[in-house]
């Protein structure tokens, strides 16, 4: 078991020594499982160190496999409702006629919802992140102190990424693990240049109870800010090559 930053190091050179590696599970968390494996680490559901201070964290390097960075409602109160009635559209998944709201949006361009004559995009202003369609600007919107809030609470640890080439699918995956960083510190900033530049993603996920007192309710099923795994690093502001 690896107990520090150095001893971590010294495994992770020979690990990349032994070249590809055969998955040690199929399916996506298989490059996490195998480096674990290999660097004896127990598996761990917890948000708590993996090793010392660091959480360990992998991507394959041609990955463009999103991960959810924090879920976090928009403001004010009753956003998500006035969404998903003003801009959603009926799902053949309910039995009824009321409205959900799936979309992915981005502040490069604005998305379409489906079945609906409305786009939507994020546009970023006065310290706040605004969701807007391209017919008017609403007054729905995250600000900075709730987003470092989220965020901190999710990614209170340390962390080492590693990246890796793949080959093969499933049970016949292989790995070669090739570098690994250290990182640490929310970078506010960071997360809107990424944001600006669309590598940041706002995912609306908004439902409606099935059944029940709230039938036909609205249901957050958590709006989700995602980047693609590869890019999550470059959301901190200490960042060393260490491998």
């Amino acid at each position: 078991m690896i107990e520090t930053l150095a001893d971590f190091i010294r495994e992770f050179n020979k690990i990349k020594a032994m070249g590809w590696i055969l998955t040690h599970r199929p399916g996506p968390t298989g490059i996490g499982k195998t480096v674990e494996d290999l660097l004896g680490i127990p598996e761990n559901n917890f948000n708590e160190p993996d090793f010392g201070e660091y959480e360990l964290k992998s991507a394959r390097t041609d990955s463009r496999s999103m991960l959810t960075i924090f879920t976090l409602a928009p403001k004010p109160a009753k956003s998500n409702t006035k969404l998903r009635l003003k801009y959603g559209y009926s799902s053949s998944a309910y039995d009824n006629d009321e409205k959900v709201l799936h979309s992915t949006l981005n502040a490069v361009k604005f998305t379409p919802i489906v079945d609906t004559r409305y786009k939507l995009k994020i546009k970023l202003k006065d310290k706040r992140i605004y969701i807007i369609s391209d017919t008017e600007a609403e007054d729905i919107y995250w600000d900075r102190e709730s987003i470092r809030k989220a965020f901190n609470k999710k990614y209170k640890n340390k962390f080492v990424y590693v990246k890796a080439d793949s080959r093969g699918s499933g049970k016949n995956e292989e790995f070669k693990y090739l570098s690994a960083e250290a990182v640490s510190g929310f970078d506010y900033d960071s997360l809107i240049s990424l944001l600006e530049q669309g590598k940041i993603y706002v995912d609306l996920r908004i439902g409606q109870y099935h059944s029940g007192k709230n039938k036909g309710k609205t249901h957050d099923h958590g709006t989700g800010f995602r980047i693609r795994e590869r890019d999550q690093p470059l959301l901190f502001k200490n960042r060393e090559t260490i491998v």
